[in-house]
């Protein structure tokens, strides 16, 4: 309840909020079922903007050459990065979710429909550039993967916990910048494998290639 006026909104507010989490808790487990059923493995991969994730979808598919590879991509707005991943010559499924921080369990089931005519073997999904919403939303993936590039510092496991907490893997990003930002790779090895012991963790730049190997085999296994 309210505690400066006794109107119960404070009340109202966790039960909306426990209700919608039930409610999309629910139909992920309808969605983990379906993507199982047609033997698509799914991927759903959280970060901030500009952390690097359109990039490393497109230097996966490059590397995965006669993989049945399709995109769910969510933005707030525009389809920039759908069309971009769209010229990799692979289906994706645009989510504009005008505004909405996350992706939740129905986006990804209306999404799926239009890829579900010739299903992928592997789906990632780009979830909208964030790290604290979309740790609350269960979309039926297999792992979740947080991408984090080394230009957005050090603190990002310790501010965002519970993203990283949810990770099968994580992803540094662009360190082929690494010797020109300050930003401790084995100090962040540490606070990651603090959080979430079993994660594990994939040091790559998409743009040069270094180090994708050991992603591309993790993605195979």
């Amino acid at each position: 309840m309210c505690e400066s006026c006794g109107c119960g909104e404070r009340t109202l507010r966790v039960t909306v909020s426990r209700g919608l989490l039930s409610e999309n808790e629910r139909l992920a487990r309808e969605n983990r079922a379906w993507f199982k059923r047609l033997g698509v493995r799914v991927i759903n991969l959280v970060g901030s903007p500009g952390a690097g994730k359109t990039s490393l979808i497109e230097a996966t598919v490059r590397r995965l050459p006669g993989a049945r590879v399709a995109v769910i991509e969510g933005d707030p707005e525009t389809r920039r990065d759908a069309e971009r991943l769209s010229r990799l010559g692979i289906p994706v499924a645009a989510v504009t979710t005008g505004g909405v921080c996350h992706l939740d369990a129905r986006m990804v089931h209306r999404a799926f429909h239009e890829l579900a005519a010739f299903p992928p073997e592997i789906l990632f999904i780009e979830n909208v550039g964030n790290l604290l919403c979309p740790a609350d939303f269960d979309l039926g993936e297999d792992l979740t993967v947080v991408v984090l590039s080394v230009t957005e510092g050090e603190d990002k496991p310790e501010k965002y916990p519970q993203a990283f907490r949810r990770a099968s893997a994580v992803v540094l990003t662009k360190i082929d910048l690494l010797p020109h930002v300050d930003f401790d790779l084995a100090r962040v090895a540490e606070l990651i494998a603090r959080i979430t012991p079993e994660a594990r963790l994939f040091p790559l730049s998409a743009r040069t290639e270094e180090g994708l190997k050991p992603w591309i085999e993790f993605l195979r296994a």
